[in-house]
């Protein structure tokens, strides 16, 4: 029988409760060390004993460890954990800006780890069918990809803005379904609830492949809304990530017998479908993948190169707000 993989959590918060939740029912998984230095306020270590330093998990003889700590601590507790030579996933985004994130990339690759980031979206199952739907060409060309992220602020977060929190959840998922990277970026942003960051950002982009892109993100709103909209010549698709619901809107064929217009006519409503789709939880997903490029089976995760970029998206938005027009993702990355 083979030994399961000895797991370890940094950071205990809201996030670090549901990975701890997951880590202990996943098959060939066990947790073994938990450490939080700030405490444990939700119980999460149960039996184990709160641990305070990553030096204090590495002894714990971990072969993998999940990272839930503030942002800003991502690049300094990873990076103890590849000189280590610990496997991690890192919570999204991977660092604070684009030279850490790179920094964890390249430590990573060196070190031969899997290191890669908790993008949690690319695991709800209304996206995953959404992705193949695009990839088989059920959409056709596809022309735009719309989001919207908006809800109540979460108090827990207090070290970057919702560019960086929420939006990075938008600028990786659509690149992902879309297959296609971020060209530009062109974004607007607002402070209304006296907060040192912005809590509300409006992006429009472009793809590398042409696709418009454009996402609504706030901390502002009652409402809770995670919403993806992608529309081609064969209609469109809706995949709401809290419901993990994927819909079709059909273009229709209306016959037009006025010889005047029929040139000008444009698509109209067809058959709505909703999905039937299997409805794993995404972080179940998520941490899954994990195990398995740990253990060499598959490689179903996202890594840290995609996380600096998906971070450069985010700076190239802040760019753009503060003043820079359009902005380039491909110089942001490439001189952070």
């Amino acid at each position: 029988m083979v030994a399961p993989l000895r797991a370890g959590l940094i950071g205990l918060g809201m996030m670090g409760r549901n990975h701890a939740r997951v880590l202990r029912q996943l098959d060939g998984v066990e947790l073994v060390a938990v450490a939080d230095p700030v405490g444990d306020a939700h119980g999460t270590a149960g039996a184990l004993p709160l641990l305070s330093s990553v030096d204090a998990v590495v002894a714990a003889g971990v072969d993998l460890c999940v990272v839930s700590v503030p942002t800003a601590a991502h690049e300094t507790v990873a990076l103890e954990l590849a000189a280590a030579g610990v496997h991690a996933l890192v919570e999204k985004p991977l660092a604070a800006d684009v030279a850490a994130a790179s920094r964890l990339a390249e430590a990573f690759e060196a070190a031969r780890l899997v290191g890669c980031v908790g993008h949690v979206e690319r695991y709800n199952p209304a996206l995953r069918s959404l992705r193949e739907r695009l990839a088989s060409g059920e959409l056709g060309e596809v022309h735009q990809v719309a989001t919207r992220r908006q809800g109540p602020f979460p108090h827990r977060i207090a070290d970057v803005g919702v560019v960086k929190d929420l939006a990075t959840h938008d600028f990786d998922l659509t690149a992902w379904v879309a297959g296609s990277h971020y060209r530009t970026v062109v974004a607007r942003t607002a402070h209304k609830s006296g907060r040192a960051h912005e809590d509300l950002v409006s992006v429009l982009g472009e793809l590398e492949d042409g696709t418009v892109v454009a996402h609504l993100v706030n901390w502002l709103s009652p409402l809770k809304e995670r919403v993806t909209l992608v529309t081609g010549e064969r209609g469109t698709f809706v995949a709401d990530t809290i419901t993990a619901d994927l819909t079709h809107y059909a273009n229709g064929s209306v016959p037009t017998t006025w010889d005047a217009i029929a040139a000008f006519r444009g698509v109209s409503e067809g058959d709505v479908t909703r999905f039937a789709i299997p409805k794993a939880e995404p972080l179940v997903t998520e941490l899954a993948a994990f195990r398995d490029a740990v253990l060499g089976v598959s490689d179903d995760v996202v890594s840290m190169r995609e996380g600096a970029t998906t971070v450069a998206v985010a700076e190239a938005a802040l760019r753009s707000a503060a003043g820079a027009g359009v902005v380039d993702v491909a110089d942001v990355l490439s001189a952070p």
